[in-house]
């Protein structure tokens, strides 16, 4: 009788774990998607630094091996297949008088990311494969007013 008592306890603390990591179908899709499931969807993502795919996330680093380059404040509106576009802020570090020392500012961007390809580490996904930003007021000195980079595979 007491085993019977302890599995059926168990049992119960098992789906109530399972329940609450499922989470509830309501959430907001509107912000940033989760791994699992980004491989229920068709669209491209964004993979960042530590090889995370994304999609629509709300910061990106620019600038892996330093930090100087941050992508924040994105605000998605679109996301498509072939393309996505969002409006953010790009924090540059001005690196005077090095960049230890240097100071980060904010840059209004609006940016693109295009070019999906198959993605090496899991060719089931696709990912974007090159960032666009155009700066729409200042901008980083030795900027032009758009530029882009590919993107890491």
């Amino acid at each position: 009788m007491r085993i019977r008592v302890l599995t059926t306890a168990i049992a119960l603390c098992g789906v109530a774990a399972l329940a609450t990591a499922a989470g509830t179908p309501s959430a907001n899709r509107s912000g940033p998607v989760a791994v699992e499931q980004v491989a229920q969807v068709a669209q491209p993502v964004l993979v960042d630094c530590l090889w995370h795919p994304q999609v629509r996330p709300t910061e990106f680093m620019l600038a892996c091996g330093d930090g100087n380059s941050r992508l924040a404040s994105l605000q998605w509106s679109r996301w498509g297949a072939d393309a996505a576009r969002a409006e953010g802020v790009n924090w540059v570090n001005d690196c005077t008088p090095y960049c230890a020392a240097g100071r980060f500012h904010a840059y209004p961007v609006t940016v693109r990311l295009d070019h999906p390809r198959p993605w090496k580490k899991r060719p089931q996904l696709s990912h974007y494969s090159r960032i666009t930003l155009t700066y729409t007021a200042s901008r980083p000195e030795r900027f032009a007013p758009t530029v882009s980079y590919p993107l890491w595979d």
